[in-house]
């Protein structure tokens, strides 16, 4: 009932009365959902389209509003290295995707964001605390030194536990796996690390160490961050390694 009178509220006094279609203009994808993003961002996005009326302060009230009611909740970043949070841009995510599809109609249907979202819903309700993990690195390109920050999709601590987790909706092919993976190779400690698909795979671990597994066997076991034993997984990797023949291959349960 809360989020209802919620969004009541925010129709007809809050935001509504500053941006008439507050629903389609903030929830859109290329607004703040599953991107990084901040309120400078978000109105620069309403003043590119004719918008300009609508500050950066307002903005920034107007997401309170909205985490308030319980719209949307908010996922900070954090540098696995240097052990600190980054205050900006962060992530926003729908606290029911259900809701979300209502509000803007049912457009703008992106299985990947909304998978990602999911995911992001599952570990809050598991009662983890969930971070967007930043990976600093320093590469050489054309003979100069680059540093870049790699993402890492969650986060996700309670208590002594931590997990690292990436949202990759297909893995079809090697490069796919290795852009994947690649910030996660990178973390500095033996925590468990988890690429989730969309596809009904069987759970397997890589040459990586990483554990890939299906969104099904994530939503459907509550223990599932903790169900892929070390033997198991060490098997299928080597009967992966065996058949793989230098290619991956996207379903382990194929294997003879």
């Amino acid at each position: 009932m809360g989020i209802y009178l919620g969004i009541f509220i925010l129709e007809n006094k809050a935001i509504g009365s500053k941006i008439p279609n507050w629903r389609n203009s903030l929830f859109s994808k290329e607004s703040i959902i599953g991107s990084l993003t901040n309120p400078q961002r978000i109105s620069d996005t309403f003043k590119s389209s004719g918008r300009k009326e609508i500050s950066t302060p307002t903005i920034a009230e107007y997401l309170t509003y909205l985490q308030d009611v319980g719209l949307i909740s908010k996922a900070e970043r954090y540098d696995v290295k240097g052990r600190k949070y980054i205050p900006t841009p962060v992530k926003y995510y729908y606290t029911d995707t259900g809701l979300r599809n209502v509000l803007v109609r049912f457009r703008q249907y992106e299985e990947t964001h909304l998978m990602e979202n999911v995911i992001y819903n599952e570990l809050l309700y598991r009662g983890y605390s969930v971070d967007v993990g930043v990976v600093p690195v320093q590469t050489t390109e054309n003979g100069l030194r680059v540093n870049r920050k790699l993402e890492i999709d969650f986060v996700a601590n309670k208590g002594s536990k931590r997990y690292y987790l990436q949202s990759a909706f297909a893995i079809p092919d090697q490069a796919k796996m290795n852009q994947e993976q690649e910030s996660l190779v990178r973390v500095p400690d033996s925590f468990k690390k988890i690429i989730i698909t969309s596809t009904n795979s069987p759970l397997w671990r890589n040459e990586q160490g990483i554990t890939i597994m299906s969104i099904y066997d994530f939503l459907l076991n509550d223990n599932s961050l903790e169900s892929c034993l070390s033997k198991m997984c060490d098997a299928v990797a080597q009967i992966m390694r065996l058949a793989q023949q230098g290619q991956i291959i996207e379903r382990p349960g194929d294997i003879a």
